[in-house]
């Protein structure tokens, strides 16, 4: 920033004096962090700490003011430079408003004092925001480094990591804990001789090494650590066959890091994964360490375990609110170490004119299809999700298990519209005359691709009959809701040839949306994502084609100034404000509302984990209708 563009930090009376103290006043109780370089500029200066960097510029008098400042700052205070600037003057003010930069970026620190003052040394000086209180953490603390084999490489780097920092480690034999696992637990002083299993006060973390492969769990209890230990032993597979004497690198780099995680969390500092600046952890989930032995490496990555001890970790999380939000949440949901999901990945599908791409869902092929990729990423994880989960209750598959969304209301929609296709059959067997049901029958809505309509129907139906050469018709229908709210049903049928008369084919697409327009564009859309599946996924068992569900995670800021409805930004994004009404008339056309699922006691260990997992990223799970099984073509169901 410059300096000539900021103003005094401080009130001042009619008299000119100040009326309150400013940053310059309070300049002795602070000093530069440990390791803060300075470079000094023509005319600025620029400063780099340990995570943080700030560039001042000004006129050719700022070198010269920043060099009596650091003085003040390497001094005993700042009281020579609170006489010198006058109160009002342009000097005072530029003095503050570099004082308000540096801590602003986090480059000063208060000056040590009292007994542990300089037991602080360089590092905690540079990266905690108190040094003092830090140390005298790290010296009331002992480590107990417990193992199946303490005398393992292990267990031996751990003692040695913590002996460099300075923290007491005593290694000790735990033979409950598995062979390749090494459990560091801190405690404070005057508590009795640590065990494997420790109180929810006390921190620990586990390092676990697999044959070239290893982790370190994010902090907590000990039965946390040991709980998120035992998962990540259980998804992470050796990278080569067990046996042979692991090369040093990878159990120096493990043991280094659970040193450091635990280290951090005595000292109340930032856990080093904070540091990394990773954009893809997410805020609120802890993160796990894992490396690599070839090539040797290290990442966190966000850890989303089956078993939920702490009470930091059992808390709800918040629901996925944005499409922004859920996207980012797949990548944790299937990462391909720590992940409960195969990913989706477009590979040598087609991205146009509709995008596919493919994943495994139990060793199975499954095809999901949008307007974009990153819709069918979507699509696709809430398929497989729902795919998986429907095994954990008995007699239940496909379109009878539960629905997944990310978030409530994306959930709600999904279950809501899978519900409200069959409604449409039931009202359209009524209105011929086949059943009788409590509403009338579903009332026919002429549609054509004529100038005015929706710019999506139009685009996706041009591409269904003209760019792809079907030959479709589309029979469009309002369905009759309690209470008036507008639910229209749209189906995209080929048309096939029968002894030289034109007669209706398979059903290609569906839709139930809050227009006539929208039900055809997403019905039109699913069935180009049909057609294409077909001519490039043949083989694919599973197949899943775009709802309008997804609206409710579109949001109008997200849209740029040009974009108008032809954009599916946009297109979402206006569909977004009329999800609320939709959903309470398909709620009130089916009678029904989703309710939250969970596993049965008796589910499988994978279904438990997967559903802790969808829950802990913010996704939501819904009960399927009872007794309800859609028609096969109206869903995303198995081919």
């Amino acid at each position: 920033m410059t300096v000539d563009q900021a103003g005094p930090d401080t009130a001042t009376s009619p008299e000119g004096e100040r009326a309150t103290p400013d940053a310059l006043d309070s300049l002795g109780r602070w000093t530069l962090r440990p390791g803060v370089s300075v470079t000094v500029l023509p005319h600025g200066v620029h400063l780099r700490g340990w995570i943080t960097s700030v560039t001042l510029e000004g006129g050719a008098g700022l070198p010269v003011l920043w060099g009596r400042l650091a003085e003040a700052l390497a001094g005993d205070g700042g009281a020579e430079p609170a006489r010198a600037a006058v109160a009002g003057s342009p000097l005072r003010a530029a003095l503050v408003t570099v004082v308000g930069q540096l801590h602003d970026h986090d480059l000063l620190v208060e000056r040590p004092a009292g007994e542990n003052g300089d037991a602080a040394g360089p590092w905690l000086g540079a990266v905690a925001d108190r040094p003092a209180e830090a140390a005298a953490a790290l010296i009331r603390s002992r480590v107990r480094v417990l193992a199946a084999r303490p005398d393992g490489p292990l267990a031996r780097a751990a003692a040695r990591a913590l002996d460099r920092a300075g923290v007491r480690a005593a290694t000790a034999e735990a033979a409950d804990l598995p062979d390749g696992q090494v459990l560091l637990v801190a405690a404070g002083p005057g508590e009795p001789p640590l065990a494997a299993e420790q109180d929810a006060e006390d921190r620990a973390v586990v390092v676990g090494l697999r044959p070239g492969v290893g982790f370190v769990t994010p902090v907590g209890s000990a039965r946390q650590a040991r709980a998120d230990a035992d998962g990540l032993a259980d998804r992470l597979r050796p990278r080569e066959a067990p046996g042979g004497a692991e090369p040093p690198g990878l159990p120096a780099l493990l043991a280094s890091s659970a040193a450091q995680r635990l280290i951090c969390a005595v000292a109340g500092l930032r856990d080093p994964s904070a540091e990394a600046g990773d954009a893809r952890l997410i805020p609120g989930l802890p993160t796990a360490l894992v490396a690599e032995r070839a090539p040797l490496r290290g990442e966190y990555r966000t850890w989303v375990g089956p078993v939920l001890v702490d009470a930091d970790r059992v808390r709800p999380r918040a629901d996925v609110r944005t499409l922004t939000e859920a996207l980012a949440r797949i990548p944790v949901l299937t990462d391909r170490l720590a992940g409960v999901l195969d990913e989706p990945d477009p590979g040598a599908l087609p991205q146009l004119p509709a995008a596919l791409v493919r994943s495994s869902v139990a060793g199975e092929v499954l095809v999901s299809g949008s307007a974009r990729a990153d819709l069918a990423r979507l699509e696709a994880v809430c398929r497989a999700a729902e795919l998986l989960l429907g095994k954990g209750e008995s007699g239940l598959e496909g379109d009878a298990g539960p629905v997944v969304g990310a978030g409530a209301v994306h959930a709600r929609g999904r279950a809501l519209r899978r519900a409200g296709a069959g409604a449409a059959v039931r009202q359209q067997g009524a209105r011929a005359g086949d059943t009788a049901g409590p509403f009338g029958g579903a009332a026919p809505v002429p549609w054509s691709p004529e100038p005015g309509r929706h710019p999506q129907a139009l685009h996706w139906w041009s591409v269904l009959v003209r760019r792809l050469g079907v030959d479709a018709d589309v029979a469009v229908s309002r369905l009759d809701t309690v209470g008036g709210g507008a639910v229209f049903h749209a189906e995209v049928q080929v048309q096939v040839q029968t002894q030289g008369r034109a007669a209706t084919g398979g059903v290609l697409g569906t839709a139930v949306e809050a227009s006539a327009d929208e039900a055809v564009a997403f019905a039109a859309l699913s069935a180009v994502v049909r057609v294409q599946a077909a001519a490039d996924a043949p083989h694919a068992r599973h197949l899943v084609t775009p709802g309008g569900a997804v609206a409710s995670l579109a949001r109008p800021e997200a849209t740029a100034p040009w974009e108008d409805a032809g954009w599916t930004t946009t297109w979402l994004a206006d569909s977004a404000a009329r999800e609320p009404e939709l959903q309470e008339a398909l709620a009130a056309l089916t009678g029904w509302s989703p309710q939250p699922w969970e596993p049965p006691t008796d589910a499988h260990a994978d279904v438990r984990a997967l559903w802790s997992a969808l829950r802990q990223c913010g996704f939501s799970v819904l009960s399927a209708r009872p007794g309800h099984r859609t028609h096969p073509t109206l869903t995303e169901g198995s081919r």
